[in-house]
């Protein structure tokens, strides 16, 4: 089914009177004619597509939800009060954001994929939940560090290893919508594939009980295409370093303004104790030290300033008595590759040259 079958359907199931159809006619042509102004070769999406995608927007807007399609918004929109909104960073979110707008439905709630942006390893979603009828969506006194949400999260359906974090943005808790942001990182290229948003009942940690306890209940499945340009440089190729006794080869950096990625090779295997008991051991903690969590990142910008990026996920494994290993995740901010002057691994210096 192609879009403008899609956005017809979509009209057909609603009505509307004449001077509504005079003003949707309006505006849809002016949003049309923006979009187009606006767009840049440098974009994926055509021109022919965006004013189309405008037209439904301004649908959406003057006349609620048209089928399962939620309300489009800019990458910009979405992702600057989250990641910088200074003119250089807004025009990078501008170029590799991707503005989804999917969206499921639910017990008078609504979930919507805002938008997607990253690189090829890593990524950000930023999700939408909205009650339908305006009214608070949560409790008086909810704050988003109360808040968890259940179900599968977000899976990419990529073979692969991944890792990731979650957490919600309240601004205010008398509103009617509340966002739930949540990263992704793999150690396989993810910025091509479809994505499936799966989430049940978002709930409130009781401290008392020590529980959670749901306090907007629901299923909700949203499917989008993970359709943002990747920007990423790749830097390394077999520098190594000394630490704790052991070599360790750096197979490849990958930095965008957005998320880093670093591989690297550790000439030992490491071995796990398999205590069987569900947590780490002091010596698999001991291990994970060694081999991972103790390999240094340090970004340093032109400016001078450091900023410290060993305190990321990853994964880790023996291979044929060496040791495989990849740690990154998505920066905290929008960083333009212009303001990088290095990045270093280990103690290994490699210059960043904007291009």
């Amino acid at each position: 089914m192609n879009s403008q079958f899609e956005y017809q359907e979509s009209l057909n199931s609603l009505r509307f009177t004449d001077e509504q159809k005079e003003a949707i006619a309006r505006r849809a042509a002016e949003a049309a004619r923006q979009q187009t102004r606006q767009a840049r070769p440098a974009h994926r999406r055509p021109v022919r597509r965006m004013a189309l995608v405008a037209a439904a927007a301004v649908l959406v807007l003057a006349m609620g939800t048209a089928g399962a399609t939620g309300i489009l918004r800019s990458a910009v929109e979405v992702f600057s009060p989250l990641f910088g909104g200074a003119p250089a960073q807004t025009e990078i979110i501008d170029q590799i954001g991707y503005p989804v707008g999917a969206s499921d439905t639910d017990n008078g709630v609504t979930v919507t994929a805002d938008a997607v942006m990253g690189d090829a390893y890593n990524a950000v979603i930023v999700y939408t939940i909205s009650r339908d009828d305006g009214t608070a969506l949560l409790p008086e006194g909810t704050s988003g560090d109360m808040l968890l949400v259940r179900g599968n999260g977000t899976d990419l359906n990529v073979l692969g290893g991944a890792h990731g974090g979650s957490h919600f943005v309240v601004e205010d808790p008398a509103a009617s919508s509340i966002q739930l942001v949540e990263t992704i990182s793999a150690d396989v290229p993810i910025n091509d594939c479809t994505a499936t948003g799966v989430f049940e009942d978002i709930c409130k940690w009781d401290e008392a009980t020590g529980e959670a306890v749901p306090v907007i209940e629901g299923k909700w499945k949203v499917k989008f295409q993970m359709a943002y340009e990747d920007s990423s440089v790749t830097l390394g190729s077999g520098e190594t370093f000394v630490q704790n006794g052991m070599t360790f080869t750096i197979d490849s950096i990958t930095l965008s303004p957005v998320a880093y990625k670093v591989d690297y090779t550790v000439d030992s295997e490491v071995v796990w104790s398999d205590s069987g008991s569900g947590r780490q051991s002091e010596e698999d903690s001991r291990q994970m030290a060694r081999y991972f969590e103790n390999v240094e990142i340090l970004l340093t910008l032109t400016d001078g300033t450091v900023v410290d990026l060993s305190n990321a996920g990853g994964s880790i494994g023996p291979e044929d008595g060496v040791t495989v290993c990849s740690k990154g995740e998505m920066l905290s901010e929008v960083i333009p590759m212009e303001d990088m002057a290095s990045i270093s691994v280990g103690g290994v210096v490699f210059p960043i040259t904007a291009e």
